[in-house]
């Protein structure tokens, strides 16, 4: 077995992976990434890409900060890579138009009103259905009112990823086909990846396996309770001009991307590891489109795309120190808003790795929240 070395080893090639190397180079820190199939080949390469700080799962709560630091740092990186990397990531200024199509609906948006308009940086207003219809004029005519929110985002995920990598691959990061299968310790420390063929040598690892981090827990001895949450998008050619924002209901949403495309989804769905579409999903995404926007009844489907998000069993984020290894990091978690959370994620690990210490309290994110020792 043959044994190369690295100041750091990164397992996992999706944005949370390749970030992580990204922000190391430019603290001097050499990594190489390590991922069995290709880079951004699952969650990252196919995900919506909104980014969206004021709601979702943890949002305001425990999320609330890291959410911010996304947009910031998505922000920073849209700057960035271009010259970095020579890859326009397509991140644009984005509204978004949340519908409610019930009372429901509307108690639900209201209440979330409430926190999201005291957010410097943001203006959310309350629309009634005739003001919302001025900005989308083919949305429902079941709207009783929507909440407008300015100063959030969408980005092109797949060319993040690899704007990441080229980015990071000429600071002196290096990507490596193979599969992890094992770590190397002596004492209380790592010092070392094991592969199926080979061995990395390394002063740190960071363990960024997205929903796969569930079988990494036997390399730590101890459980990683993160698994797959399977989600789906239709990318369609749509009738009419572009939709001007990220229309929105519930968990659904629809907005036309720079490639021309509408994109709508999404799918919640418990499946385990399976990456195939469905039909089942197709005709749910489909039928949340025509509530949304009804004239889209004539719109064409171009690709219909499936990933699997990483969902940790609290639905938060894991993010820190593995127990009892100082130099091993683990990095997972972004569920829905893997896109938003990946970069400042990866910022955190590079800077704990790097300084010691991170910008952010990852205190809520810590494994040991569930018993682990």
């Amino acid at each position: 077995m043959s044994t190369a070395s690295a100041d750091v080893v990164v397992v996992g090639a999706g944005i949370v992976g390749v970030g992580t190397a990204y922000y190391l180079a430019r603290a001097g820190v050499r990594s190489v990434v390590v991922e069995k199939d290709a880079v951004a080949s699952h969650a990252s390469g196919f995900a919506y890409g909104g980014l969206s700080p004021l709601s979702g799962f943890g949002i305001p709560g425990p999320l609330a900060a890291m959410a911010q630091e996304g947009i910031r740092a998505h922000r920073e990186l849209a700057l960035a890579l271009p010259g970095e990397a020579g890859i326009d990531v397509e991140f644009r200024w984005r509204s978004s138009l949340a519908l409610a199509l019930t009372d429901g609906d509307v108690e639900r948006l209201r209440a979330a009103m409430v926190w999201q308009q005291q957010q410097p940086g943001y203006t959310v207003r309350w629309l009634g259905p005739d003001e919302a219809r001025a900005i989308e004029p083919r949305i429902s005519d079941k709207t009783l009112g929507a909440t407008h929110i300015e100063g959030g985002g969408d980005v092109e995920p797949y060319k993040l990823v690899l704007a990441l990598t080229h980015a990071a691959e000429r600071m002196g990061a290096s990507i490596r086909q193979g599969r992890a299968v094992g770590l190397r310790r002596e004492g209380g420390k790592v010092t070392g990846v094991i592969l199926e063929r080979d061995e990395l040598s390394c002063s740190a690892v960071v363990l960024a396996g997205g929903p796969w981090m569930g079988e990494v827990g036997a390399w730590l001895g101890v459980p990683i309770p993160v698994r797959p949450l399977k989600g789906q998008i239709l990318r369609l050619r749509a009738p009419g001009p572009p939709v001007p924002c990220s229309v929105g209901w519930g968990h659904h949403y629809a907005t036309t991307k720079p490639d021309g495309l509408l994109w709508a989804g999404t799918t919640e769905e418990e499946a385990g590891f399976d990456e195939e579409t469905t039909v089942e999903a197709r005709d749910r995404i489909s039928d949340a489109l025509l509530t949304m926007l009804p004239p889209m009844i004539d719109a064409e489907i171009v690709y219909q795309t499936a990933c699997l998000r990483p969902l940790a069993a609290d639905n938060l984020l894991i993010l820190g120190r593995a127990p009892a290894l100082d130099n091993v990091y683990v990095a997972t978690g972004g569920a829905r808003k893997g896109i938003l959370f990946g970069p400042p994620m990866a910022r955190a690990v590079s800077d704990l790795i790097s300084t010691g210490r991170a910008s952010l309290a990852l205190d809520a994110f810590d494994l040991a929240r569930f018993g682990v020792r």
